[in-house]
């Protein structure tokens, strides 16, 4: 019977194996002693009577050590050759050769999971490591002989505390063939498991045990036992056993039942509840914002969960490069205080984006930003746009966590320029809004957004006349209000769920007196993942502009189609009706959809993909939508994973094309085009 003691998997030496070290050890050093004892005429004897030395004499022989002399002449070393091979082939007598080997492993069928045990034996095998290269039959044996106890170490940990693995090495025409043969024997069990003092947890112990996973019963795994470990930590964590204690698991294995027993002490404590928050270090804001940031608020239940959520929204925020959360009890432990200790990030930051689309031209963006101008949170951006089709110039404020977790105060302002097929404009403008935003490290199902803007812009376009161009200026004032919905699995590459998104403008345009218009909008997408490496994914808007007519609306706030944002295949905007010179207008009731499967290239690392889709739009300045007028696109993606999400080049060219659209277009920007 054997027994260990803390982590599960490691078993202490045999105690008789120990005694017998021991004794072996004071038996040596006793014929030690015994053999200087037996010698003391000599050592009695004078100089004198000493017969003299004579250098040129031979020395006596070497005592016999029962070991032969190496015979450097001999003949090369022979691996041993008694086992029949399939092949037939002669002994390895060459054993300085380097030859090329296979590995094959035998006997884990009973195992039940051999695929598993394979997989795990590659990652960490000498033999898989150095397959690609040749090897002399020493370098192989060596290699064979540790590969063995490592497999055998490996079933060891999944409870085949009987494991045996005996390496054997046959000729295979001009190469090796290498087998692990193992015989896993029984696998043991657990006859009991046992956390004492879990019952100290009251009502909540029943769920705790459950927690643990590990029953009588099941396998003796050490990894699980691990897991089942940490799940209780968790577990307590989460019902407010803020200062639970978990000790040293006991477990011990009996070799003759193959049984085995655990025994894990727990002191799960009193229940906690949160106190209250403070703040040390560098911060770069207080403990009120602090709290404003925590999902949680004093005098509620103490939940784990929330303090390391707590920790990751503080490094979300960019001005904390660490946050170290300790738990502080008070009292006799039934309200904990937070002391966050915080690290500053640097505050400052530079970023630019390049990227280039059909009909938009090439375009650069640049940004310089301070994330805490104003402290807490409060981000102050000059941003800017050199483009062969948009020129911009802006500044921008923003406060993030604005009087709660994600809500974000946006105040911009900007002055542009945009020289498009559609029109051209030159636009001062300014938006003030508040949004629930969606993000990483908590994604929200719903979010959304309310605010004002407000337009000056001196557009060129086509108005009341198709034949002619003029030039108008607008004053416009609008309240932009947005609900969306995301039932989608990931923010960035979603694979399976669907998205939701409405958005509503009422707005005023003071433009020969004055009128009003509203401009709505939905869109909608749905990912289903037909195997691991594939997904379908399809999208759907529906746009329409209620109260005026698009002529008489100012060229940049209609709607267009077209792009790779939208149709691909067809340049930027340039689905819809056209003038005399065959650049679009725009329209107010927009029809779109588009379809495409996602190929995600294992050959690559899965670090490719590849997209072939299909779009398909129209666009008319009717109330209802049209379905006569549609126009096609289709043509394939090239996607790039990175670790902030998906890069990609889309290359389309419209099935149904009119005079003017080119045969090709190409997009290439940041993200899944939806």
């Amino acid at each position: 019977m054997r027994a260990w003691g803390g982590q599960a998997g490691l078993p202490l030496a045999c105690g008789r194996d120990l005694f017998a070290g021991r004794l072996a050890a004071r038996l040596l050093c006793a014929a030690a002693t015994l053999a200087l004892a037996c010698q003391p005429a000599l050592a009695q004897q004078s100089a004198d009577q000493l017969p003299p030395l004579d250098p040129s004499a031979p020395l006596d022989a070497m005592p016999d050590l029962g070991v032969d002399w190496p015979d450097l002449d001999a003949a090369p070393l022979e691996l041993p050759s008694d086992q029949p091979t399939e092949t037939g082939a002669a002994p390895i007598t060459d054993t300085a050769a380097e030859r090329h080997y296979a590995i094959a492993i035998d006997g884990l069928e009973r195992t039940g999971n051999p695929q598993g045990l394979v997989e795990e034996f590659e990652k960490r095998s000498a033999l898989y490591e150095g397959r690609r290269e040749d090897a002399n039959a020493a370098q192989i044996q060596r290699r064979s002989e540790t590969d063995a106890e490592l497999l055998a170490e490996i079933l060891r940990s999944r409870g085949y505390y009987d494991a045996v693995v005996e390496p054997l090495i046959e000729p295979e025409g001009a190469a090796l063939r290498v087998t692990l043969i193992a015989e896993p024997g029984e696998q043991y069990r657990f006859q009991s498991v046992e956390l004492p003092g879990l019952e100290a947890a009251g009502p909540d112990a029943a769920a705790l045990r459950e927690a643990f996973a590990v029953k009588p019963g099941d396998p003796v795994i050490a990894q699980e036992v691990i897991a089942a470990d940490v799940a209780l930590k968790v577990a307590l964590g989460q019902e407010g056993f803020a200062l639970a204690e978990i000790g040293e698991q006991q477990i011990i294995v009996d070799h003759q039942t193959q049984l085995a027993s655990l025994v894990l002490p727990v002191d799960p404590g009193p229940v906690a509840h949160f106190g209250q928050i403070r703040v040390s270090g560098a911060p770069p804001f207080g403990s009120r914002h602090v709290g404003t940031i925590a999902r949680f608020r004093p005098g509620e239940r103490f939940e784990r969960a929330k303090v390391d959520d707590l920790r990751r929204a503080l490094i979300a925020t960019g001005l904390v490069a660490s946050a170290d959360v300790a738990v502080v009890p008070v009292g006799a432990g039934q309200t904990v205080d937070l002391d966050v200790r915080l690290t500053p990030a640097p505050t400052r930051t530079i970023a630019g984006e390049l990227g280039y689309g059909t009909g938009e031209g090439a375009r650069l963006e640049a940004s310089w930003q301070n994330r805490n101008f104003v402290n807490p949170e409060g981000a102050l951006t000059l941003r800017g746009i050199a483009g062969t089709r948009e020129q911009l110039a802006g500044i921008a404020f923003r406060r993030s966590n604005f009087g709660a977790r994600d809500r974000v105060l946006d105040l911009q302002l900007s002055a542009s320029k945009a020289d498009f097929d559609a029109y051209e404009a030159r636009t001062v403008r300014f938006l003030a809004s508040v949004e629930r935003q969606s993000n990483i490290i908590w994604r929200k199902t719903w979010t959304w957004a309310v605010g004002a803007e407000f337009l000056a812009t001196d557009e060129l376009g086509i108005f009341e006349d198709p034949q002619v161009e003029q030039a108008r200026t607008f004053l416009i004032a609008a309240l932009p209000l947005n609900l969306g919905y995301d039932g989608s699995n990931d923010l960035l590459n979603p694979t399976r769920g669907f998205r939701l998104n409405g958005r509503l403008s009422p707005e005023i345009s003071a433009r020969g007196g004055g009128f009003t218009y509203a401009r709505a909008q939905i869109d909608a997408s749905a990912y289903y993942p037909v195997r691991e490496d594939i997904v379908l994914a399809a999208r759907v808007r529906l746009g329409s502009i209620a109260g005026a007519d698009a002529p008489s609306i100012a060229p940049s706030r209609r709607f267009y189609s077209g792009g790779g944002g939208s149709v691909r295949g067809y340049g930027y905007q340039r689905v819809g009706p056209r003038d005399f010179e065959g650049d679009p207008v725009g329209g107010k009731t927009l029809t779109e959809f588009g379809v495409e499967a996602r190929f995600r290239l294992s050959a690559f690392g899965g670090n490719f993909g590849l997209v072939p889709f299909l779009d398909g739009g129209a666009l008319t300045n009717r109330v209802t939508p049209e379905f006569n007028g549609w126009q096609f696109g289709a043509g394939i993606g090239l996607r790039y994973y990175s670790s902030f999400g998906p890069i990609r080049i889309d290359v389309g060219t419209p099935l149904n094309p009119r005079e003017g659209d080119g045969p090709v277009a190409v997009a290439v920007s940041l993200g899944q085009a939806f």
